[in-house]
């Protein structure tokens, strides 16, 4: 079995509470992890991968870019958590063009056998599920505000018609408006796409929260 290493910098939304990954971390294993929203990673050729934790940047913020040919035992990662919700099983493991396949091997070894899934993806801010589902979420927003239908319409409708086990007014409401806005505000600063950008309801979910912290 490959061992790892967690470092942790504090504030992981991936990991914030105990999980068998980071109950059997070791002191010098082979895969280092770090996790928290401040990682400090060091280059290390000797270790089979290192991964770093991500938000909705890419990881070439991390390592660094050149001429698309970018590449070594360092891969980034995320484990797919709506807002304030339970992180899901999910891990988005990011890849850059030269990543060594060996790396991405012991990564994708360690994590599941934490019990986690594991899906390998390019290095684009917000990877796969955040660029798939804000813009769904944000139409969904704005077709409220039009007044298609009521929020409990729409998410009954949604729940009976694709099985869905909750609609995604009442998912957004649970997890917090305010960290929709800011992942889906991240996403249309860094692509410019219209469909990132956060529904009004969003914004204001962000302006009260903000205000409350004041």
């Amino acid at each position: 079995m490959t061992t790892h290493s967690i470092i942790d910098s504090g504030d992981s939304r991936s990991f914030p509470s105990s999980h068998p990954l980071l109950d059997n971390s070791v002191e010098d294993g082979a895969v280092a992890i770090h996790i928290g929203a401040r990682p400090n990673f060091r280059p290390d050729p000797s270790k089979l991968a290192i991964l770093i934790e991500l938000g909705t940047e890419c990881l070439g913020v991390h390592t660094g870019e050149s001429r698309g040919k970018e590449g070594s035992n360092v891969l980034g990662f995320a484990r797919f958590r709506l807002g304030d919700g339970e992180p899901s099983d999910l891990i988005e493991l990011v890849r850059q063009p030269d990543t060594d396949d060996a790396a991405i091997e012991a990564a994708r070894a360690v994590l599941e056998a934490a019990g986690l899934t594991v899906t390998v993806c390019r290095d684009f801010a917000g990877r796969i599920l955040d660029r798939l589902i804000r813009p769904y979420y944000n139409q969904a927003l704005a077709q409220l505000d039009q007044g298609l239908a009521t929020a409990d319409d729409m998410d009954l409708t949604l729940k009976l018609g694709l099985g869905y086990p909750e609609g995604p007014i009442e998912l957004l409401e649970r997890t917090g408006l305010e960290h929709h806005h800011d992942v889906s505000k991240a996403l249309f600063e860094v692509y410019g796409d219209h469909h990132y950008a956060p529904a009004r309801r969003a914004v204001v979910a962000k302006m009260r929260q903000m205000r409350r912290e004041q």
